[in-house]
């Protein structure tokens, strides 16, 4: 017992400790401003020695431009609205929370969530949560901004505290974003990167690529990353939260009558809106097929943020029209207006954010550290687990910097794919080992704007938290994830087991 203590108390300090660390970054606003400051004075610096970078698929080396000269002052100023304008995650994130903040505020989701999961064990929730925002990668970002809010109310609804089932919700699903047990949008982004890399290999055999070339990988992984990570949320994470008390005093769990009717109404909605969706891309020779026909890639997979988007759309109106919330037409404009401005500490730290990332971008320093890294890890003809271990490890840290997975594989496959094809090793398995580092730091990375739409919801229900302290207890998940993770890849590896369907370890 008294063991048991101890190991607690350290645990509870160590946690601490991370807490307080964290609890020193200032706010995301001004950390933008310093990271601009730092890539002023550092992409000078380096530029000033004519430092290069030779990227795979170029004929001339790329080098690193200095945001401190009159190139790079002219680029900063002339773009400066269209960094803003065009960053990327912005218009997806407002996109998208304009609908789900008009779903919440008919009280669609909500009740939705109290019906559902109201009477759930309260033990199943946190395994629950992480099984879900585990296959994540099938809604592709947007279930970054979606599956936390929904986890935070079933949280609620049973009477635990919601911010655990907000950060672990969002924890699971960027740490086991390269897992899940449905072939998502990911698949297809990653096997595109590959066949070009595989081109340039000088592989000697015949290798075929396809979408589904890690999902034997990628479906062990979402089946096995939930178990920890419900563990995490409901062992670690939740009793370091103290206890929960609704501001709004205590909330009836119970529905009426209206309310069900609506919740129903609007689950029929859904599914006949999925029917004729799905429907619409399944059907041969649809619009919403491939040039050639195929499933994938295809405009439906393009579209998955407009057809969401129209998703919690129809269902609001169902519920709100069912259940009297929306009583008439100015009611829809209202709550999106509501929404918007519940968004604007978001937009601000955006006008930084936006600012810093482009700049980065630009001068070419990312791309230097990932190439590097990449050109010394090649260098030191590590063989075997131990040089996929390596492999595993410069990815998961180069996407502290680099957090758009597609970008960063862009970069990293043409280069890895021929180093460890010349080793013998499938281009498959080398791509299943990359989709551990392009998840396991994505929750801690301080350039991923998704971070900071958790900020912002996660102080709705505590508004003293800060930026250090959300980032510190999302780094709960990252070691136990990682671990997890490798062990996964190494059964495979040592039992030489196929990743795909027809895909091995080895070719």
């Amino acid at each position: 017992m008294d063991t048991a203590r101890t190991r607690q108390t350290r645990l509870d300090r160590v946690f601490a400790g991370i807490e307080r660390v964290g609890g020193k970054l200032p706010e995301p606003f001004f950390l933008f401003v310093y990271l601009l400051a730092a890539l002023a004075v550092i992409s000078t610096a380096v530029a000033a020695l004519g430092v290069t970078v030779d990227v795979p698929g170029k004929a001339e080396p790329v080098p690193v431009r200095a945001v401190l000269s009159s190139e790079g002052l002219v680029w900063f100023l002339t773009n400066f609205v269209d960094n803003f304008i065009g960053f990327p995650p912005l218009g997806t994130v407002l996109a998208m929370m304009l609908v789900v903040g008009f779903a919440e505020r008919t009280g669609f989701l909500s009740a939705a969530v109290t019906l559902v999961f109201g009477r759930a064990p309260r033990w199943l929730l946190p395994y629950a949560v992480a099984f879900v925002a585990c296959q994540a990668h099938v809604m592709s970002d947007p279930s970054l901004i979606v599956i936390p809010p929904l986890a935070a109310l079933m949280f609620k609804a049973a009477g635990r505290h919601p911010v655990a089932g907000l950060i672990g919700a969002f924890a699971c699903g960027a740490t086991g974003y390269g897992g899940g047990i449905l072939v998502g949008s990911l698949d297809g982004l990653l096997v595109g990167i590959t066949e070009k890399a595989v081109q340039i290999a000088p592989l000697g055999v015949e290798v075929h690529t396809h979408i589904a070339m890690n999902y034997f990988f990628a479906a062990t992984a979402g089946l096995l990353l939930p178990l920890v990570g419900g563990f995490l949320i409901d062992r670690v994470l939740e009793p370091r939260l103290g206890p929960w008390t609704d501001p709004e005093g205590e909330q009836s769990a119970e529905l009426t009558a209206q309310q069900r009717k609506g919740v129903w109404r609007a689950f029929a909605v859904l599914v006949g809106y999925a029917v004729v969706a799905f429907g619409a891309w399944l059907v041969p020779g649809s619009f919403l097929r491939g040039e050639a026909g195929e499933l994938v890639p295809s405009p439906f997979l393009d579209s998955i943020v407009p057809l969401i988007i129209i998703a919690f759309l129809l269902a609001g109106l169902a519920y709100g029209v069912t259940a009297g919330t929306v009583s008439k037409r100015a009611d829809v404009p209202r709550m999106m207006t509501e929404t918007v401005k519940d968004m604007a500490g978001y937009i601000v730290f955006i006008f930084v954010a936006a600012q810093f990332i482009a700049l980065f971008t630009w001068s070419n320093l990312g791309t230097l550290i990932a190439i590097g890294a990449a050109d010394g890890l090649r260098a030191a003809h590590l063989t075997g687990f131990p040089a996929i271990i390596v492999m595993v490890l410069l990815a998961t840290v180069a996407n502290l910097f680099i957090t758009s997975g597609s970008a960063l594989w862009s970069l990293l496959a043409p280069v890895m794919i021929p180093a460890f094809t010349i080793l013998g090793y499938d281009p498959a398995f080398i791509q299943a080992a990359y989709r551990i580092g392009d998840s396991t730091t994505q929750a801690v990375s301080p350039l991923n704007a998704y971070v900071y739409i958790l900020l912002s919801v996660n102080r709705k229900y505590q508004p003293e938290t800060q930026l250090g302290t959300l980032l510190a207890r999302l780094s709960v998940f990252v070691l136990p994830f990682f671990a997890m993770w490798l062990l996964i890849l190494a059964v495979f590896y040592f039992f030489d087991l196929p990743v795909g369907p027809g895909s091995g370890i080895r070719l």
